[in-house]
C-alpha cells in the first residue's frame, strides 16, 4: 500500500509534465488540425485527470467514478464547443489509451510495485477513462443537439415568415416540411404577431410544402380557427393533390376553407 502511495504522489507531483508528454504524443495520432486553445486546454485537463486518478487509489470505482463524472461534463462540454467532429476525437482513442497505460505501468514498475497492484492500477486507469469518454460523449451529444434546435428555430423562423402586400392583405408563405414542431412555431410565435400588423385578409401559401401528414393537416385547421376568431379572414393557396389528400384524410371539411390555386387568385378575389 506505501509503494502505492508513492505511486499516487509521484502522479501529482509530476501531473503536467506527464500531461504535456501525453498530449504531445496524442496529437500525433489526430488527422484534423487542433486549435491551440484545445491543446492547452487538454494538458490542463488530462493533469486533472491525473490527479484525479492518484486520489482515487484508496476510493471505490463507485466514488472514483461520482467525481470524474463531473470533470467529465465540464470538459466534455468544452470540447463539443471547439470540435465539429465527434469521430475525430474517438478514432483516435485506442491507441492514445494504450500509450496512456504503458505509460503508467512503467511508472508503476519504476517504484516496483507488485504485479496485483499494477494490474489494481491499469484497471483503475482503465474504467476512469471509459467513464470520460462515455461522459465527453454525452455532453458532446448534448451540445449538438442544442446547437441543432437553435438551428432549427432560426430555420421556422426563416421559413414561415408574415409578409405584408397591400393594405390590410398579408401572405404566410410555408417552405418544407411541415411537422409538430413547425406547427407549434405558427401556433405559439407566428399567429400572435398577426393582429398586430394590420391585418384584414391572411393567404396562407403551401405552393413550397414538400409534405404534411393527417395529424398536421388538422392543426392546420386549427390555426384557419384561431386567425377567424380573430376576425382575420383566411385563405389557402397553393394546396397540391397530396395535401389535399392529407387533408381529407385527416376527416377535415374541405368545403370550408377559402381556397384558390394562386396568391394571385386570392388577391383577385379581395377585390
Amino acid at each position: 500500500m506505501e509503494s502505492i502511495q508513492k505511486v499516487s504522489r509521484y502522479l501529482i507531483d509530476n501531473a503536467h509534465a506527464i500531461s504535456l508528454e501525453m498530449v504531445n504524443l496524442s496529437l500525433e495520432n489526430l488527422e484534423i488540425d487542433i486549435p491551440e486553445e484545445l491543446i492547452q486546454q487538454s494538458v490542463k485537463a488530462n493533469a486533472e485527470f491525473l490527479v484525479l486518478l492518484a486520489e482515487s487509489f484508496n476510493e471505490s470505482d463507485e466514488n472514483a467514478a461520482k467525481e470524474l463524472i463531473e470533470w467529465s461534463k465540464k470538459y466534455g462540454e468544452q470540447q463539443a464547443t471547439m470540435l465539429s467532429q465527434l469521430s475525430a476525437l474517438i478514432k483516435p482513442y485506442a491507441e492514445n489509451r494504450l500509450a496512456f497505460m504503458k505509460r503508467i505501468t512503467q511508472i508503476s514498475m519504476d517504484h516496483k510495485l507488485t504485479t496485483e497492484n499494477v494490474v489494481a492500477i491499469n484497471n483503475r486507469v482503465s474504467y476512469l477513462m471509459d467513464v470520460s469518454m462515455i461522459e465527453t460523449i454525452f455532453a458532446y451529444e448534448a451540445y449538438r443537439d442544442g446547437l441543432m434546435k437553435e438551428r432549427q428555430r432560426e430555420i421556422n423562423e426563416l421559413s414561415a415568415p408574415i409578409v405584408p402586400i397591400q393594405q390590410g392583405i398579408a401572405v404566410l408563405p410555408l417552405i418544407g416540411v411541415i411537422d409538430h414542431p413547425r406547427v407549434q412555431h405558427l401556433l405559439n410565435k407566428v399567429l400572435p404577431g398577426i393582429p398586430l400588423i394590420d391585418t384584414e385578409h391572411l393567404i396562407i401559401d403551401f405552393s413550397g410544402i414538400l409534405t404534411i401528414d393527417a395529424e398536421v393537416a388538422q392543426h392546420i385547421f386549427t390555426i384557419h380557427n384561431v386567425l377567424e376568431l380573430l376576425g382575420i379572414h383566411v385563405m389557402f393557396t397553393g394546396i397540391r393533390p397530396n395535401l389535399s389528400m392529407a387533408v381529407v384524410q385527416a376527416g377535415i371539411d374541405f368545403t370550408s376553407f377559402n381556397t384558390f390555386g394562386s396568391v394571385k387568385q386570392a388577391i383577385e378575389s379581395i377585390k
